[in-house]
Order: C-alpha cells, then structure tokens, then sequence
C-alpha cells in the first residue's frame, strides 16, 4: 500500500509539472503592433504625466536618447537638457532613443538657473536625486498626485553640481547594498520613473 502511495504521488506531481509547462507553453510574445496598440489606450496616471525630467551637464549621448526613451515609455511630462548636455538633432541620440525624440516635449534653457527659479515661483518643486548628507531614501518619495515637479540629474561622474543643490526641495537616493555605490545613469532615470508609476494611485490596465 505505501509503495502504490508514493508512486501516485509522484504520479500526481509529474503531472501537475506537465501541467504547468503546458500552460506556459501556450504563453506567446505579442506583436510589435499589438503592444503598441495596447500602450495607445492607456493614460499614464497623473504623478507621470506631471513629471519633468531634468538633466545638468550629462556628457553621453547614450545616456540622453536613453532618457527620451525611458520618458516616452512612462509617458513623462517633459525633458529638460541644460548645461553641455547634448540635445536633438544627433544621430547618437536617436540611435538609443529609437526616434522617442520626436515623441517627447523638451526644451533646453540658456540659464538652468533662472529658470528653476522661476518654475519654483509658480509653485514646481524640485528633487535631486543625489547622495547627499541629508539625502532621503528614494523609497520613502511619495510623488505629488495633482501638481507639476521636477526631478533633476546630474553629471555621470561628478553629479549634481554643488550650485544646484541650494535649489533642491530635498534629495534623493537610491538605496544600495553593493561596492560600487552607483548605477549607471540612464538605469537610475529609469528605477526613479518605475518608483513614481507604483506610487500612483488607481490601476494602470
């Protein structure tokens, strides 16, 4: 009896495990055309779509045609490029942004800092993502549901610049656990618009 026990258990496991292989199986990649129908329909939730993603002296055009991409897939508000930050037309740019440049709202202004002045006077806050002393853990951004803000990156190696940080609302980081201490920055753009999708409110279809 105990031997005809175990081997209908085992039996019983060999099939659920066919089962479940089946199934995946029947899973299938949508087309190209179907995903960006279904993309097409939704609405990004509001923090998204109030977002603006503010970029000071980044050198690689890698990392900007990664950012339009990264701010067309979460359907961010805007880009803003400042400083030696290269800005469209640049075939590089396109070549990582697969023409999500001409999707995307940009602007590039002549003064970053007068202009963050001013947005900040018509009631736009502004966060640095950054490791500062008083730096807060990324986790814990609760972003504004129903006004505009700003989150702002800087240089690949040096970071922020120092004159921007008096500026900032409050900083940001990323929490870590490695040796490196840093991430590259078109994946940092991309986990802080991840972050601001999951803290919107409502279904996302």
């Amino acid at each position: 009896m105990k031997t005809l026990t175990g081997a209908f258990r085992t039996a019983t496991a060999v099939r659920n495990t066919v089962s479940i292989q089946t199934d995946g199986m029947n899973d299938q990649k949508r087309s190209t055309r179907q995903i960006l129908e279904q993309n097409l329909d939704r609405v990004a939730p509001d923090p998204l779509r109030n977002i603006r993603i503010w970029l000071h002296n980044i050198r690689s055009m890698h990392n900007v045609g990664a950012a339009f991409r990264s701010c067309d897939a979460f359907g961010a508000g805007e880009l803003i490029l400042s400083g030696y930050t290269p800005v469209p037309p640049r075939a590089e740019i396109t070549k990582t942004a697969l023409g999500a440049e001409t999707f995307v709202k940009w602007q590039q202004p002549s003064d970053p800092f007068d202009t963050i002045r001013l947005m900040k006077s018509g009631g736009l806050r502004f966060y640095g993502i950054e490791q500062t002393t008083r730096a807060k853990p990324l986790t814990g951004f609760i972003p504004p549901v129903s006004s505009p803000f700003v989150l702002c990156f800087g240089n690949e190696v040096t970071g922020l610049d120092d004159a921007l940080l008096p500026l900032m609302d409050q900083c940001f980081e990323i929490p870590q656990f490695g040796r490196k201490h840093s991430l590259n920055l078109s994946v940092t753009i991309g986990i802080c618009l991840y972050h601001v999708l999951s803290k919107a409110s409502g279904p996302q279809g």
